[in-house]
Order: structure tokens, then C-alpha cells, then sequence
């Protein structure tokens, strides 16, 4: 087989495991990521802002991990990073409920933190090799899917599983769904090559010739304010619904997902057909508007609006952000997009866990989410002053003389 018949195709036998395994990886995060702060607060009853460490050290030693794995994976066989890091996930989250203490609890999230960095490295960078370059927006998009069916349906299940059977079955169910992973992926033989070594010389050739891909900070900057909103809602929408008494908030996830799966593949190709204007300038003013919704939410009318708000935004601009990043570096550089964008994920989110709970125990959690829309209003300045920037200096350009 020629080294690029693989890539012909989208929907290649890859490229749906290697989809279906990150969203396991990602449902075993996110079934426990929402109910962990309830749990804490029941459990050895910190104050908020302790609370939200559970969310940011778990973020923070993901951002660390992958920061390291980027030199490792060029020594190290990225199989053998993979399958550790998803060993270690598994190994933490089944630990969880035998800890005695906070502090135990918060040194397994950040065990957490390094078995999914080192496992949410290396599978997008595998799915990069394999996607299509004239269909990477609609690619990512469908794996995308992944990550946001994830980040929708793991919060309502596990607030479902914790409420009726308790946390320590939640933590086996955490724990059975991320370790699946394993025998799928070799099972299926779907783990791709790795590329050819003429082509990750010529890759390497070209890195070095353009350096850093600076282009590629502007999405991940974006990418970064997205996710402290959603920092917001992981952390501490639970704890809304019961200041609110409002007792299905976790309805919330379930409504997002529904707009999720119908927004991620038609942006990805609106993506690639008009480019990233045509999809953030929308997305972020929906995001806005939900949140602000979210914040006067008194009703379970008004949380599904929120909700459907958010799901068609924020699916439409992760995606997009990171189909942007791909396309403006070679393979041999998406190693290091995949793990810059995540890294604006986590970042986003631990600094969102952190301000805004701050912010919550300051005011309240509907103030707390009002403010948080700020964020967003960042995201629509700094989208549209850059692309101003761009036009003025092309117009620039091509009035100079000769």
C-alpha cells in the first residue's frame, strides 16, 4: 500500500474507532468532572473556591503533561504513551472514592490529569494523520463530536448515577468505560502507521525553516475564552440547580447535546467553504446570549433555551478553532496544535473553575454566571480587531509601491 492511500477517505475503519475511543476517554472524564464538586462539598465540605480545585488541578496537570509529551513523543513510542496514560486515567478514577481526605482526592485528580494528557495527546495527532487535507474542517468536526457528545451526555449521566446509586459506582463505571479503550484499539488494528520517514524529515524541514506557528495562538486564544464558560458550568452548575431548586439542571447537558450533533457538521463544512468568520462571529454571540439566559434561569423553559444556546455555539467554535490551527501547520507539526489546543481547553477551563469561584462566593452562582459572559465578549473583540488588523495590513501591502 502507497503511504497516502489511507488518505482518501474520511470514514476509514480508523477514523471511527479512533472517534469512538476518545469519546470514551472523554465520557469517562465528564461522567465524573460534573457530580466531583457535589461529591466534595458532601463529602469533607471545602469552601468554594477548594471546590474548584477539583476542576483546575486536574486541567492544570493535563496542560503540564502534554507541554512534556510534546519532545517525549518524538524519543518515545506513542503507543506505549497512549495505552500509560490511559492505564493511569483508569487507575485514578477508580481510586477516587477510597480518599480519606481532600487533599488525597486533589493528588488523584492531578494523577488523573497526566494519564489523560499523556492519552488526549496522542489520539487527536493520530487522527490528524489520517483525515483528508480538503476535508480537515469537516473531519475534525465529526471527531469533534466526540469530545461534545461527551461533554453533554457524561454530566447528565453521572449527576443520574451519583443522585440514585451513590459515588463509588460511578467511580466503576468511570473506570470500566476509559479502560475499554484498550482492547478496542487492538482489537481493530486501527492505530495508523506512523508517517514515513521521508515525509517527517521534509515536515521537519519545513518546521524548521518557519519556526514556531504563530498563526496558530489567535484560535487557541479563542479556544481558551470558550472554555472558561464552560469551566463555569462544569464546576458549579449543579450547585445552581440546588440554589435555584431547580432539581433536573442536569437537563441541561441532555439539550446541549441535541444542538451539538446538529451544529458540528455543518460548521465544519461551513468552516471549510467560508472560513472561520462565518462560524465564530455567530457561535460566540449565542454563547452570550445563553449564559445570560442561564443566569435568570427560574425555570426549566428557560434552562432548556440556555441550553440549546450553548450547545449551537460552542459546537460550532471548538471545531472550527481547531480545523484553523491544523490547517495552517504540516503533520509534522500537529502534534504540537493538538496539544496547544487542548491545552487552551484546560487552561480555559481551570482558570474559569478558579475565577468563578471566586466570583460565586463573593456574589452568588447566577452572578457568577452573568459575569461570565464577559468572557465572551472578549472573544467577539478579539476576533473581529484581528481580522481588522489583517485587512489593514493586506490593503497596506498592496498600495506600496513596487
Amino acid at each position: 500500500m502507497k503511504p497516502t492511500e489511507h488518505h482518501e477517505g474520511l470514514w476509514t475503519k480508523a477514523f471511527i474507532v479512533l472517534t469512538l475511543s476518545y469519546l470514551l476517554l472523554f465520557l469517562g472524564l465528564q461522567m465524573l468532572l460534573s457530580p466531583f464538586p457535589t461529591y466534595a462539598k458532601q463529602q469533607f465540605h471545602p469552601n468554594d473556591f477548594t471546590v474548584s480545585l477539583v476542576t483546575s488541578l486536574f486541567a492544570l496537570s493535563a496542560i503540564a503533561t502534554r507541554f512534556t509529551m510534546i519532545p517525549v513523543l518524538r524519543r518515545v513510542h506513542r503507543n506505549i504513551i497512549l495505552f500509560l496514560g490511559i492505564f493511569l486515567a483508569g487507575l485514578a478514577t477508580i481510586l477516587y472514592a477510597y480518599a480519606g481526605n481532600m487533599v488525597q482526592l486533589l493528588l488523584l485528580r492531578i494523577l488523573f490529569g497526566i494519564g489523560f494528557g499523556m492519552a488526549s495527546t496522542v489520539m487527536p495527532t493520530l487522527v490528524s494523520q489520517i483525515i483528508p487535507k480538503r476535508r480537515l474542517g469537516e473531519g475534525i468536526g465529526y471527531f469533534g463530536l466526540s469530545t461534545s457528545l461527551a461533554m453533554s451526555i457524561g454530566p447528565l449521566v453521572g449527576l443520574s448515577v451519583m443522585k440514585n446509586y451513590g459515588f463509588p459506582l460511578l467511580t466503576v463505571m468511570g473506570t470500566i468505560v476509559i479502560l475499554f479503550i484498550v482492547p478496542l484499539l487492538l482489537l481493530t488494528r486501527s492505530i495508523p502507521a506512523p508517517l514515513p520517514v521521508v515525509s517527517i524529515a521534509q515536515d521537519a524541514d519545513t518546521e524548521n525553516k518557519k519556526g514556531f506557528p504563530i498563526g496558530i495562538l489567535l484560535p487557541a486564544g479563542l479556544n481558551m475564552l470558550i472554555s472558561i464558560t464552560y469551566g463555569g458550568l462544569l464546576g458549579f452548575l449543579a450547585l445552581y440547580g440546588e440554589q435555584i431548586h431547580l432539581g433536573n439542571i442536569g437537563l441541561f447537558f441532555l439539550f446541549n447535546a441535541c444542538t451539538l450533533l446538529v451544529i458540528r457538521p455543518i460548521s465544519g463544512r461551513l468552516f471549510d467553504s467560508k472560513g472561520p468568520g462565518a462560524v465564530l462571529i455567530p457561535a460566540g454571540v449565542l454563547v452570550f446570549a445563553s449564559l445570560i439566559v442561564l443566569s435568570y434561569t427560574q425555570s426549566l423553559g428557560f434552562l432548556i433555551v440556555s441550553a440549546l444556546l450553548y450547545g449551537l455555539g460552542f459546537g460550532a467554535i471548538q471545531p472550527a478553532t481547531q480545523a484553523w490551527m491544523l490547517r495552517q501547520t504540516p503533520p509534522r507539526q500537529h502534534g504540537l496544535v493538538n496539544s496547544l489546543f487542548y491545552n487552551s481547553i484546560d487552561f480555559g477551563v481551570a482558570a474559569g473553575s478558579m475565577v468563578l469561584g471566586i466570583i460565586a462566593s463573593a456574589t452568588n452562582y447566577a452572578m457568577m454566571y452573568r459575569l461570565s459572559s464577559i468572557a465572551m465578549i472578549l472573544f467577539l473583540a478579539v476576533y473581529v480587531m484581528s481580522v481588522m488588523s489583517q485587512r489593514k495590513k493586506k490593503a497596506a501591502t498592496q498600495s506600496a509601491p513596487m
